[in-house]
């Protein structure tokens, strides 16, 4: 009998005595970081940053891929018995620069967020988490730019940070906006960078100085049009960033990477079935259809919340839901999809989770 047909047999012995069990689910008791096994990570340690701000260790499974600068990855948590996924920049260098294995993410807890909130404040170290491998288009070329620009603000230094630590340029300028010095995340790090010239740092205190003008730049880099620029922060920086390169012709040299939707418009409710599951729940129409689900413990995919956008989408199998940004209603038909994220109820309806 050949070793492969042995081995068949025995795994087939172990499911008879384990069952109704398998014998993968008492590996992952004893091995849950496994190569094989579904991807997970172990928390191994959780370090404050600001008031509101943590770098979150994670020890990943065999099966972790690696990756590029700037990437997210997406992670699921258990919050009070309902598994949540999110989104989050990866602030660690990549694995040619850091020889542990370890990897690391550092989350700002937002208002109502459960999962930020939870692991800023309550995450343990031993805590195993589930992970999906890294992507993001948000990276460094492969050619070096000679001359480079960070503009963010806020969560948004998150992934230059990673950038940031994996490699050095010759001329790289910054340019953070934050309430307070306090509220600036890595800023002992970033002032150290300064101090040995590897970084020219402009900080912008919004609490003092009033929102960060895209418009100062002349003033703050003014060879800012030369250099190729990664912005990364809230919808209203980027946005002006946004018009203010396309109104110089060079909208090719910047890169943005979003963390949220902008919601403007509400709309009037219903009944929402979620069929996958079965499970019927009543919802207004201010509230987007993720959260809908969440609440009522529905395992619903994301990364909007990150701006990483269609990591929520959905088919929409009956009904119809309004989009929370332009008010636009959409109704189901074969192969509708929809991002939960920004839909919210527009009476009945009936989404494939």
């Amino acid at each position: 009998m050949t070793s492969t047909a042995l081995r068949s047999r025995a795994w087939k012995l172990l499911e008879m005595v384990t069952t109704p069990l398998l014998p993968s689910d008492y590996l992952d008791l004893v091995s849950p970081l496994r190569a094989g096994a579904d991807l997970r990570g172990r928390i191994e340690a959780v370090r404050p940053e600001t008031g509101d701000a943590a770098t979150v260790v994670i020890k990943p499974g065999r099966g972790w891929r690696g990756h590029t600068a700037g990437q997210y990855v997406r992670i699921g948590v258990d919050v009070d018995g309902v598994r949540l996924w999110r989104a989050y920049s990866l602030t660690s260098p990549t694995d040619r620069h850091r020889q542990d294995g370890r990897l690391t993410i550092t989350v700002k807890a937002i208002p109502d967020g459960k999962v930020s909130n939870h692991l800023v404040r309550r995450a343990k170290p031993g805590t195993l988490i589930h992970l999906d491998q890294p992507t993001g288009d948000f990276v460094l070329p492969r050619a070096k730019p000679a001359k480079v620009l960070y503009l963010t603000a806020g969560s948004g230094i998150t992934p230059v940070m990673g950038m940031l630590r994996d490699i050095e340029f010759d001329d790289v300028v910054m340019v953070h906006s934050a309430p307070r010095p306090q509220d600036v995340i890595f800023r002992d790090e970033l002032h150290a960078l300064a101090a040995e010239k590897k970084l020219q740092l402009t900080e912008v205190h919004t609490d003092t100085d009033g929102t960060l003008d895209i418009a100062r730049l002349d003033e703050l880099v003014p060879d800012w049009a030369e250099r190729e620029t990664w912005a990364c922060g809230p919808a209203g920086l980027l946005d002006a960033a946004e018009a203010h390169w396309t109104e110089h012709g060079i909208q090719e040299r910047l890169h943005t990477e979003r963390f949220r939707p902008s919601i403007a418009a509400v709309g009037d409710g219903g009944e929402v079935t979620f069929s996958a599951t079965g499970r019927t729940v009543d919802a207004d129409g201010a509230t987007p259809l993720l959260d809908v689900g969440e609440e009522a413990g529905v395992l619903m995919p994301s990364g909007c919340r990150m701006g990483i956008c269609f990591g929520c989408v959905t088919p929409l199998k009956a009904g119809a839901v309004r989009d929370l940004r332009t008010g636009e209603i959409t109704e189901a038909d074969p192969g509708v999809l929809i991002q939960t994220c920004v839909s919210a109820a527009a009476g009945p309806c009936d989404i494939e989770r």
